[in-house]
């Protein structure tokens, strides 16, 4: 009994000598799984593994008519049995290469606890350009909503307020009208076209410009939480 409670009493000697060498005060190795954006009706977070089988799920289940391609590669092409895989290791492969001087943040989008799509955020060498893209989708049964834009706005509000850029940059094939209408409602302008293989086809792709200033704000504002621990990963 007494060998038993000496243990205890090192034990304790020795967790206050590892709370003294700092070891509890180590940051966060992976500080944005504790990032959300929130909106009226969304929650957006980085990717997570449970999320991301949802989000797998939801491709399988469909994103556009299949004669039509959105997507300057035909990601969705792939066999419905290989399709939820791929995306899979697509988002754990950008996970895995994120780091200061070029990062992609593929928030799922959540709404009443179910993903039902991701909008990404990328930027390179934002400490020194203070310029992001985007890009995004959403699955077929939830388009038509208004919830497109609502979800681009998020990430723009987080990156212009939050962040600190200056310039957005999207950009969508011709065809792809849900996406204009998108684009326009939040003020962006045309910067030029690009033409591009797609399929085996040709594919005009209009490319958009956001000035921080041009920006058209929603009503509603954005709560953000998570952002503080975050930002030597974002900024530099």
């Amino acid at each position: 009994m007494i060998i038993a409670w000496c243990s205890v009493i090192a034990l304790r000697a020795c967790a206050r000598c590892v709370k003294l060498v700092g070891v509890s005060e180590i940051p966060d190795p992976w500080p944005l799984r504790h990032l959300v954006l929130r909106t009226p009706r969304l929650e957006l977070r980085p990717d997570d593994d449970a999320g991301l089988l949802e989000l797998a799920a939801l491709a399988q289940d469909g994103i556009h008519p299949p004669e039509r391609m959105p997507f300057q590669v035909p990601w969705t092409d792939a066999p419905r049995v290989e399709l939820g895989g791929n995306v899979l290791q697509y988002h754990w492969s950008v996970r895995a290469t994120l780091k200061p001087s070029e990062w992609r943040l593929n928030f799922l989008v959540r709404m009443n606890g179910n993903v039902i799509g991701t909008q990404g955020l990328d930027a390179k060498d934002f400490a020194v350009t203070r310029q992001v893209s985007t890009g995004s989708w959403l699955g077929m049964r939830f388009q038509g909503k208004g919830i497109g834009t609502e979800m681009r706005a998020a990430v723009l509000l987080f990156a212009f307020d939050h962040l600190g850029a200056e310039r957005a940059f999207s950009g969508a094939f011709t065809d792809n009208e849900a996406s204009w209408r998108v684009s326009e409602k939040l003020g962006y302008r045309e910067e030029g076209v690009a033409r591009i293989a797609v399929r085996g086809g040709l594919a005009i792709e209009r490319r958009l410009i956001l000035d921080r200033e041009r920006f058209r704000r929603p009503q509603w504002i954005l709560e953000v939480e998570g952002l503080e621990s975050c930002l030597s990963l974002l900024s530099g």
